[in-house]
Formats: C-alpha cells, structure tokens, sequence
C-alpha cells in the first residue's frame, strides 16, 4: 500500500507538470521576503527635501523588513533620469522609487514623450507633502496676500515670481494662482531653490512660491515674508499665516485652492500584490514611528501614509486636474 501511494503521489506530480514546482518555489520567495538589500532610487540629488524623506524612513523601514535600504540618488532632468532608471527594474520587491507630482502627474502633459510611463509603476502609497508658500522680499512692502494679488491685478506684468525651475510644483501652483484671479506675473525660472530663494532675499525678485522644508527657516529669521499658505488649511509650522482660501479673491475666486507637492512610494511594475502590500504596510509603519514622524515634521513634512489604490485614485484625481490648467495655460518643456 505505502509503494502505490507514492506511485500515485508521483504519477500526480508528473500530471501537474513543472508548474508546479514553480509555484512551490514562488511561494517559498515569497515567504523568505525580503532576502537581501532593497534600493530605493530618489530622482533627486542629496541633501533635498525628496532625499531627506527617503533617508529618515529607509533605515527604520529596513529595521523592520530585516534588509538594508540603499538610497540611490539618480538626479537630473526633472526627475526624469531616475524615474526612467527604476522603471526598468524587475517588479520583484528590491526596487523603490519615490514618485512625485512632477514624475507621475505634470511630466505628461508637459512633455510631448518621455521614456517611461506611469503605468511603468505599482503605487505604494502615499507618504508625505510639503507645503506650498507664497513668500516675498519684506522690503517689497506687501502687508499681505490680497494686496500683492490686487496690484498685480491693477498692474499686468509689473511684478514677477521665482521658481526653482519650470514644470514644478511651485510654478503650477502659482499658475493656477495666475489662473484663478487673473493676474499677469511674470515666471523667472531658476535652477533649484537655492538660487530662487536668494535673488528674493535680495530684492532681485519681489515674490516667489516656496516650501516648508526650504522656506520656513529663512521666513522664521525674517528673511522672507510669508503671504500665504497655499494649502486648504493652514499649517502647523506657521499658524498665523492665512491660507489662500481665507484671503478669498475677488469673488471668492480662491475658494478651496490647493496646490502642494507630494511624494509617494512605488515600485516597477509586475511587483506581487502580496510584495507591495506587505511595503505599504511597512512605510506607513515606519513614517508613523514617533521619533521618524517628529523629525519629518520638523523639516517640514505633513505626512499621511496611504496604501496604493489609494495613491493611484489620488494620481487620477490630480491628472485630470493639473493636465487641464496645463493645456489651458499652453505650458510646455519640449
């Protein structure tokens, strides 16, 4: 009895063929995840506000996944660089990615091609975001929002704006700005923050839109004034600092405006659904560790850990509302 048994135990292996060898060694990968080191690709260079929210949650999302996470700086082009570099990457759970408004909403519609698509991608989740600013010169001499928004209004062209570069979270929020009130301000694209930031400090531009990670200690010091927060609420690092919806507008054409730039973790397509759950739930473990949520608001984060269908019905949302500011603005990088 024992000898036909195991005939017919092995006569059934055989009907089933090597597929199910296969599956017993896809199930036995995916119970000893995660077996080796992770990468995590930021399309940004180090010591920015993407770099930094990588490195605080990848050693302590390592701690818990039992893996070292090596942060991979891939900058250039916007993002485009890293971004392109990740999507070529097998979906099998040792790469990552963080994702922003730029690579997986506004790239799109501002570029006739790029070399990767965001369909390339399996949302995590959602992670963090900064807020947006609108900050000027003190010595400009806007008492607040609403009467640097009426002169602009009275006087088309006259004033201008910085940005850290074209494309950008912070010049479509200030385009929809333009958009909603009908101000004529003129764009001064720079490369990156820095140099933004100081031809505002001094006087060089009167107004530019801003973050919290690289805003808010020059606007403690007094260096720059901020007008107004362009988030639907006011935030914690400056309470006192009205919200663009509060400031109202003409007609109360700044109802509900909101413009920020987020983050979000992915990883290439093809990833197992049981691999990216199991990375959803360990970032939203990570980012609400105490310690590593109180440095991230420190910086200027306002986290808010989602999963990934979550995320990716947040990407729908704002595609379809980003890519019709940039077509009615006739905006472009190509």
């Amino acid at each position: 009895m024992t000898l036909q048994r195991r005939s017919l135990l092995a006569l059934a292996a055989g009907a089933l063929g090597p597929s199910a060898g296969l599956l017993g060694a896809d199930a036995r990968a995916a119970e000893a995840y995660p077996n080796h080191p992770l990468r995590w690709i930021v399309a940004y260079p180090a010591a920015g506000g993407s770099d930094f929210l990588a490195r605080q949650l990848a050693p302590q999302m390592g701690r818990q996944l039992g893996q070292t996470i090596v942060i991979d700086n891939r900058p250039g082009a916007a993002g485009i660089i890293g971004t392109e570099a990740a999507s070529k990457q097998p979906g099998d759970g040792y790469t990552l990615l963080t994702g922003d408004n730029g690579a997986m909403v506004f790239h799109t519609a501002l570029y006739k091609s790029l070399p990767y698509n965001p369909a390339d991608f399996v949302p995590i989740g959602f992670m963090a975001s900064f807020p947006l600013i609108l900050a000027a010169n003190p010595a400009a001499g806007f008492a607040n929002a609403a009467q640097f928004l009426d002169l602009a209004k009275r006087n088309p062209g006259k004033y201008s704006y910085a940005s850290p570069g074209a494309g950008g979270p912070h010049h479509l929020a200030m385009e929809l700005l333009k958009q909603r009130t009908g101000a004529f301000i003129v764009h001064v694209p720079y490369r990156g923050t820095a140099p933004a930031m100081q031809d505002v400090m001094s006087g060089q531009v009167p107004v530019m839109v801003i973050d919290t990670a690289a805003g808010l200690a020059q606007i403690r010091s007094g260096k720059l004034k901020a007008l107004a927060v362009m988030s639907r609420h006011r935030i914690a690092q400056l309470p006192d600092v009205p919200t663009l919806a509060e400031v109202g507008g003409p007609g109360g054409v700044l109802k509900d405006f909101e413009a920020i730039a987020w983050q979000g973790l992915f990883a290439p397509k093809g990833t197992p659904a049981d691999i990216a759950a199991r990375l959803t739930a360990e970032m939203r473990k990570a980012i609400l560790t105490p310690d590593v949520k109180a440095r991230l608001e420190a910086f200027g984060l306002e986290v808010a850990p989602t999963d990934g269908p979550a995320l990716a019905a947040f990407i729908q949302k704002e595609t379809l509302f980003w890519h019709a500011l940039i077509k009615e603005r006739h905006l472009t990088l190509d």
